[in-house]
């Protein structure tokens, strides 16, 4: 699985380095998401991300147009990667892995979104199911806790940090 375009002058990249560099870009995508999450999503983004945390009808809602953003994103690197510069195709790659990763556990997982249920099984899930429904107690921007997508806090802490946003 090599982006085509090595013809056209790109770089070959060792298995090695493609492991590597998707394994990174996955690990930083879950960073960078946490971050667009809480500062961004949870702030003047909020127009689109409450439609999350509010009760909606249908199969979409407006918070999905920030997985086509990443998506559009990612098709960008592809492209860069593909023509210019092959590490960028492998960071795409690692772009859509997480994406995929986002969209069965978030998604799939916690909010059920599938036409049909998936039980959560093992300490790793089950944590991950409980700070994002943690992350849900507040309906609003503003005194919300837990904003990983695949990481998430020791649950007792989470519950701490929670009462103490919400006595402020």
């Amino acid at each position: 699985m090599a982006p085509a375009g090595a013809e056209a002058g790109a770089e070959i990249v060792s298995p090695w380095a493609a492991t590597l560099t998707v394994i990174f870009a996955v690990i930083g995508m879950e960073i960078f998401a946490w971050a667009i999450h809480k500062y961004v999503m949870h702030g003047p983004g909020w127009g689109w991300h409450e439609s999350h945390h509010t009760e909606t009808k249908g199969l979409f809602e407006t918070n999905d147009l920030y997985a086509v953003v990443f998506s559009v994103f990612a098709a960008g690197l592809f492209i860069v990667g593909s023509l210019w510069w092959t590490p960028l195709w492998f960071v795409a790659l690692g772009l859509t892995v997480y994406g995929l990763l986002y969209g069965f556990v978030h998604d799939g997982l916690v909010h059920q979104r599938w036409p049909f249920f998936v039980k959560t099984r093992g300490f790793y899930m089950k944590r991950l199911v409980q700070a994002h429904r943690i992350h849900h107690a507040v309906h609003t921007r503003d005194g919300a806790v837990s904003f990983g997508f695949l990481w998430a806090e020791d649950i007792r802490k989470l519950k701490v940090k929670l009462k103490s946003a919400a006595d402020q």
